[in-house]
């Protein structure tokens, strides 16, 4: 990227005090700049991509981030056993942990961020309402006083009047967040807030502020440096949320007025001075329908989202960050700091949409992006055969696209999301996809509650795979097959042709050739509760498909793993299909079809293991139990809480019926697919 910056002495050796795709990220900025890094690495990340990519790494301690991330202690000795000038803490984490800062400060460590006082100063959101205020930045009304009684708090949110939200003084990231739209849904939604707050940032304390109707979320980047420089990059727009955590983020924000950003440039820097602010920043404002805007609170670092800012900007942040921290002046005056085109990001998360986003576990079999480009970018801390663990947030990658302006940019989104190639894990590969396409993101009418508005249309189930889509995940999984019988022959060949593979000699064709018959090869396969067995068959003539019982259609086809083109019927189709194990992928355009192979010698009535019973979808806490044993209770109920991936979660009753008993009690970690609770069909009598 272009910067404009004379070189000028900068650190020799970084140690990066996070994980992930941040940690790559960094790598690589070093990299690029000749600087030395050293990875840091828990149990669970010991073969990380981060960890393979730095000139160094050190272990320290176990999976837990507790116990190894949020150590600052062996953080602080780390750099020291490699001599570490410095430490750049990525987002997350101790990122904005004041102590830490001055930890590093004390040993002689630079922290790559900004001074103490300053994450300290933002850090306390009910502190940082004050100091806005008198810096004469407009803030949200509400409640931001010390005060946390649970009655006081109650009688402060009847008063600002509802919608309130509840947040977490320390937290960020939309944890600790609560929205609730009448009094008699405070209480427990501020017992529920003051413990996932506790949970993520060791602070349950909370403020109350009325909930701005349809909302903007808008912030600006800004930097500053130590000689009393401060600048602002432009906004970005992050209105598109799930539960307050940002989904899909855009630079520039559309449909502002120039007189709203210049506005809100300003505010921006003004907050930015009053903390003698360093480094990277980003202030955030709520924007209301009528244009007005409200600080809502600083992030005293870099931002998941700061690709789409590097991308229109043609400045690498981190770059920046390591030259403030080093001393340097900051490389342009804001007059030379220009804009171009328009970038969004989506992020690829590990997690099952369609069953309340749930985080999903498991090992990366296969992972495909599309190519780098000037348009595409893919930011990773994973490579296919890594694992997505429950011990920290489950991203994959950050998907980023760039073009002229928005409708190109929003193009390449689609595009980008569609060819996203993923096995082993569930993704919310369809729900982005659906975003992407959804009409008011589309037309850019966005605000922090689209995604709630129509989670219906967002979370639908799957389409249903009409024929064609069953025959070419069958014809795919035969060329699969058949290919892997080529090479284990020791005569692969570049492709498979609808006339067969070809071999050296017809005895190793494994195909179940009969004398004066035509082979067939069946293939039986499941998807929604539904089996069917398509027949292959290699005639004279070609190839046919067709299901079991019904006249076959003749076929021709090419493959070269993941592509199947064929011509069925008629049609000429390219659709990519991936086979792994027993599990058959289906990506056909924006759609996707996931089929099980049926193999009818390894059949088994393992299914029936649990019936009746509550699993744990992931490793986790058990917070608390809610429904009552022995009573019956409907369809949706809420039956326990239990905390994963620094998330609580909630698991609500799978139909009609009883707790005859719960297997987990409060407080037991429970591991993946364990039994939670004995759930049976019909009333209370039916559960003694």
């Amino acid at each position: 990227m272009t910067t404009g910056i004379s070189e000028g002495a900068l650190f020799d050796t970084v140690l990066i005090a996070n994980r992930g795709e941040i940690a790559c990220r960094i790598i690589a900025t070093c990299r690029r700049l000749g600087i030395r890094t050293v990875a840091v690495y828990s149990d669970a990340d010991r073969n990380a991509r981060h960890v393979r990519l730095a000139d160094e790494a050190v272990h320290i301690g176990p999976s837990a981030a507790r116990e190894s991330y949020l150590r600052a202690d062996k953080l602080l000795d780390a750099a020291r056993r490699t001599g570490a000038q410095a430490i750049h803490p990525g987002y997350g984490f101790l990122s904005e942990n004041a102590a830490f800062a001055q930890a590093c400060a004390d040993a002689g460590v630079v922290f790559i961020g900004p001074k103490p006082s300053s994450i300290q100063a933002m850090g306390d959101k009910r502190e940082a309402k004050a100091l806005m205020q008198a810096a004469g930045v407009p803030v949200t009304p509400g409640y931001h006083g010390d005060n946390q009684d649970s009655a006081f708090l109650q009688q402060q949110a009847d008063e600002i009047r509802y919608p309130v939200l509840i947040k977490a003084s320390a937290g960020g990231g939309g944890k600790g967040m609560r929205l609730v739209e009448k009094s008699e849904d405070f209480a427990p939604a501020l017992l529920s807030c003051q413990r996932e707050a506790e949970s993520s940032f060791g602070d349950a304390r909370v403020l109350i502020e009325r909930y701005i109707v349809r909302p903007r979320h808008v912030e600006m980047q800004v930097f500053g440096d130590s000689h009393g420089n401060v600048v602002h990059l432009f906004e970005r727009d992050c209105s598109v949320q799930r539960r307050h955590q940002k989904v899909l983020e855009e630079a520039p924000a559309p449909e502002l007025s120039d007189a709203q950003r210049e506005a809100m440039a300003q505010a921006a820097v003004a907050a930015a001075r009053a903390v003698d602010y360093i480094g990277a920043g980003t202030i955030e404002f709520i924007v209301g329908e009528g244009g007005d805007f409200h600080f809502m609170e600083m992030n005293t670092r870099l931002q998941v989202e700061h690709p789409v800012t590097e991308l229109v900007t043609g400045i690498d942040l981190v770059e920046w960050q390591l030259r403030a921290a080093a001393g340097q002046a900051l490389p342009l005056r804001q007059d030379q700091i220009h804009h171009r085109g328009h970038a969004i990001e989506a992020r690829l998360y590990a997690e099952d949409a369609l069953k309340g986003f749930l985080p999903s576990t498991g090992t990366l079999q296969v992972m495909q992006f599309p190519e780098a480009s000037a348009h595409v970018r893919i930011d990773t801390g994973v490579e296919q055969g890594d694992a997505i663990s429950p011990w920290y947030d489950p991203m994959i990658a950050k998907l980023i696209v760039w073009d002229e302006d928005r409708p190109r940019a929003l193009q390449r989104l689609r595009q980008t999301i569609d060819a996203v190639r993923v096995v082993g894990v569930t993704t919310n590969a369809v729900f982005l996809g659906r975003l992407a396409r959804q009409a008011d993101f589309s037309a850019a009418r966005l605000d922090t509650g689209l995604v709630a508005r129509e989670i219906d249309t967002l979370l639908a189930p799957l389409p249903e795979a009409d024929d064609a889509a069953w025959m070419l995940a069958a014809l795919g999984f035969w060329a699969q097959s058949q290919s892997a019988k080529d090479d284990a022959t020791s005569n692969p060949s570049p492709s498979v042709r609808g006339a067969g593979v070809r071999v050296a000699s017809p005895w190793t064709i494994a195909d179940g050739w009969r004398l004066d018959t035509h082979a067939a090869r069946f293939i039986e396969l499941s998807a929604n509760g539904q089996t069917r067995r398509v027949a292959v068959r290699q005639e004279h003539d070609g190839l046919r498909i067709g299901f079991d019982g019904e006249a076959a259609s003749p076929v021709s086809f090419q493959w070269r793993a993941p592509t199947l083109t064929a011509a069925l019927d008629g049609v000429r189709r390219n659709v990519d299909v991936l086979v792994q194990g027993s599990q058959v992928v289906l990506y056909r355009g924006e759609d996707r079809f996931v089929f099980e192979h049926v193999d009818p010698l390894h059949r088994h009535a393992g299914a029936e293991a649990h019936a009746g019973a509550v699993i744990a979808p992931m490793p986790g806490r058990i917070v608390e139990l809610l429904a009552p044993v022995g009573t019956p209770i409907t369809k949706g109920t809420p039956l326990l809480v239990m905390e994963a991936m620094k998330m609580e979660h909630t698991l609500q009753a799978p139909h009609d019926g009883v707790v005859k008993a719960f297997l987990a009690k409060q407080g037991d970690l429970v591991a993946d697919g364990a039994v939670l609770v004995d759930f049976v069909d019909g009333d209370a009598e039916d559960a003694t």
